[in-house]
């Protein structure tokens, strides 16, 4: 069994003593808790699962590793040590994968038996793991970068100079714009779970990135084509084979974005951020895998969110939204948002119309936007989990759906 002495100063457990862990948002009605105590920790990435399969544990990190908060009990257990990057939680069996120096790693959460799967390729990573566990996926740089830079993912690997290892840096515009134009030689590769083999299965100068396995169908792989959203062809599909490359939304307009995309539970669908042009109007598209048929739904302004999530059942949508400086510049978008999307008639061959219906769940004018949220549902669709500085260092946040 691990043991970790948290260290934390005599100042800041003063702070923590006169922060509420919960209360009611005067705003909302809705009911706010904070998850964790340790100052630094963080729900994951949007779109990363970090659930277990039976719903009761969400996997965090700290600045001390990777601890697991049980849902029904809010009891903590530590479960890796040291400075490691997770990769997702298996969707089948529960175990936590991760990266650790230059290897990747799985460890079963209920005994700590831990395996090192493989050494990673040079100047590499890897990202998601598919629906069976039997395949992680991610990327390598053929070259090195101006500068010696390799020009790693800036939010899901980088470790960067900004207040908080999770903080937007600064300058990512143009990082984004330098690393674009660099049209460094990439590969695409899937790492077998068992044997470490390596194929590279897809090989590019455009930028990959944003790997994401389906959750239901272990050979279908989505990654994104990064740098300045009006600029790439960003949204992908890919079998583990190499085969049916597909793009999933051309554009139609001068300066129109996309991105941010995520799949739904059961891998129908993939969901995307959409603004016809950037910054003007806004929607949150709809593709269907199997069939191509598409659905938009319309939001305001202040309803746009820099991510979005599902409930497994499809029924309801969160959003995380946005301050002024994000790229709708809402004048009132700082809140945690609950929607009830309303479809519209569908006809063969055209996009299905629809609008998103929100209802306001936490205040967030506190909140520092240089650190996205990133709301997701839990299991159930009873709370939505967030990370938040709003009392200071980061922590995760839950609030629940119904008042």
């Amino acid at each position: 069994m691990i043991h970790m002495r948290i260290v934390i100063p005599v100042a800041l457990c003063a702070t923590l003593l006169a922060q509420p862990k919960e209360w009611l948002d005067p705003d909302t009605g809705h009911r706010v808790v904070r998850l964790t105590d340790e100052p630094g920790s963080a729900s994951l990435y949007f779109n990363q699962n970090g659930y277990t399969p039976d719903g009761k544990k969400l996997v965090y990190t700290t600045p001390d590793g990777i601890s697991i908060f049980n849902l029904e009990t809010h009891a903590v257990k530590p479960v890796v040590e040291g400075r490691v990057r997770i990769v997702e939680v298996g969707h089948k069996t529960g175990n936590i994968f991760y990266t650790k120096e230059s290897s990747v790693f799985v460890i079963t959460i209920d005994t700590g038996a831990t395996r090192e799967i493989a050494k990673l390729p040079e100047r590499g990573s890897v990202v998601t793991v598919n629906a069976d566990e039997t395949l992680l996926a991610g990327t390598y740089t053929e070259a090195q970068g101006p500068s010696g830079n390799a020009y790693a993912s800036p939010v899901r690997s980088a470790q960067s100079e900004q207040s908080h290892p999770l903080d937007q840096p600064p300058n990512k515009g143009q990082m984004m714009e330098e690393r674009l134009a660099a049209r460094i030689p990439m590969g695409m590769f899937v790492m077998n779970t068992q044997t470490g083999e390596v194929k590279t299965i897809h090989r590019s100068t455009d930028w990959l990135n944003h790997l994401l396995f389906s959750p239901t169908d272990p050979t279908l792989l989505m990654f994104c084509h990064e740098g300045p959203w009006h600029k790439v062809n960003r949204i992908w599909t890919i079998r583990t084979d190499g085969s049916q490359l597909t793009k999933v939304h051309t554009r139609t307009m001068s300066m129109e974005i996309f991105g941010h995309e995520f799949w739904s539970a059961d891998g129908k669908t993939i969901w995307y951020d959409l603004q016809t042009p950037r910054g003007e109007d806004f929607w949150l598209a709809a593709y269907q895998v199997d069939t191509g048929e598409r659905a938009r739904y319309h939001l305001q302004r202040n309803e746009w969110s820099i991510h979005f999530n599902v409930t497994r059942d499809g029924k309801l949508i969160c959003g995380d939204g946005g301050d002024p400086g994000q790229v709708a510049h809402a004048p009132d978008g700082q809140w945690i948002y609950l929607f009830r999307p309303e479809r519209g008639p569908q006809q063969p061959g055209l996009i299905t119309p629809g609008v998103l219906h929100s209802e306001k769940l936490v205040n967030m004018a506190k909140h520092q936007y240089k650190l996205e949220p990133n709301v997701t549902f839990t299991p159930d669709g009873n709370w939505v989990i967030f990370r938040s500085n709003i009392q200071g260092p980061t922590y995760v946040f839950a609030v629940e759906v119904g008042k």
